[in-house]
């Protein structure tokens, strides 16, 4: 096998809790990640011995030092030693700071795919590892599971949930993931709760938020005016640090019915949640077509 073309999906978080600051800075938090069935596609093509990692086209405003689908694929050369290259076509759907995990997306489906084309075999486990020294959420992706998240991010505890229709928007602004991190009103101090209250939906008005959309409201009232629209559908509620926001819905009737209102000025989307990532079963598609030619 010389080439895979696969996909990068996106997540949503579905309840984001900050539970305390650790002392090298990140925070401490608790997060329910819910994979998504839409997002970037990415295709790779193996190079011979000796050859560099390409990566086509450049995305606006990052570097190819900074690009998380290159970084993750010199990584992976760093760990294993391996001398071939790639050539790495992007198909970016998903909107940049937008709280939807596309850069980590896409760095863990070019970790999987190289393992894979590179012949390497290191697993999950060691994917995950490697895809942590490139972001928090990169190990979800790389896992393939929607999943119950606490530490950073990482220490993952995969759920099934029952399948939901979602209606995204992005209201147009770009969010920097630090700069609400670092904000001294951001609240640390949630109390931590239990995966099963959580998934039980226990006292609601407690479980289902996200601690930075308050902050993230004040900073950018673009984003405050789509959750107030989109809360007229549902409960509404910012992913990540935004600036998407999400809805979930009854059906897609619904969820269609609730994209023809969307205000013109923003980009809208819907989706369903996925239980294993579309990332996963393409790949386990593939390999089940490399058996039967084999």
């Amino acid at each position: 096998m010389r080439s895979l073309t696969l996909p990068a999906p996106a997540k949503l978080n579905r309840l984001l809790r900050i539970t305390g600051r650790r002392e090298d800075g990140y925070h401490s938090l608790q997060t329910l990640f819910q994979i998504l069935d839409r997002g970037d596609t990415l295709r790779f093509e193996t190079q011979p011995r000796g050859s560099d990692i390409t990566l086509s086209p450049a995305l606006v405003g990052v570097t190819e030092a900074d690009n998380l689908i290159v970084r993750a694929a010199r990584r992976l050369q760093r760990e294993t030693g391996c001398r071939q290259g790639a050539t790495i076509t992007l198909e970016k759907r998903l909107p940049m700071g937008g709280g939807l995990g596309g850069g980590s997306s896409n760095a863990a489906t070019t970790l999987l795919a190289l393992d894979r084309l590179w012949g390497l075999g290191l697993g999950l486990e060691r994917l995950a590892t490697l895809g942590l020294e490139l972001g928090a959420d990169v190990p979800v992706f790389v896992r393939g599971r929607t999943a119950w998240a606490e530490g950073v991010g990482e220490r993952l505890t995969a759920v099934d949930l029952e399948p939901a229709w979602l209606v995204i928007v992005h209201p147009g602004v770009e969010i920097a993931t630090a700069a609400i991190f670092s904000h001294p009103g951001l609240t640390r101090d949630s109390t931590v709760i239990s995966m099963r209250r959580a998934l039980d939906g226990a006292a609601p008005e407690v479980v289902w938020r996200n601690d930075c959309e308050s902050i993230v409201r004040a900073l950018h009232p673009e984003v405050d005016r789509a959750l107030n629209w989109l809360g007229q559908y549902g409960p509404a509620i910012l992913t990540g640090t935004g600036a998407c926001v999400f809805c979930p819905l009854d059906d897609e009737t619904q969820a269609d019915q609730v994209l023809r209102q969307v205000p013109d000025e923003w980009q809208a989307f819907k989706a369903r949640g996925c239980n294993l990532s579309p990332l996963h079963q393409a790949l386990n598609l593939a390999e089940g077509l490399g058996q039967s030619q084999a």
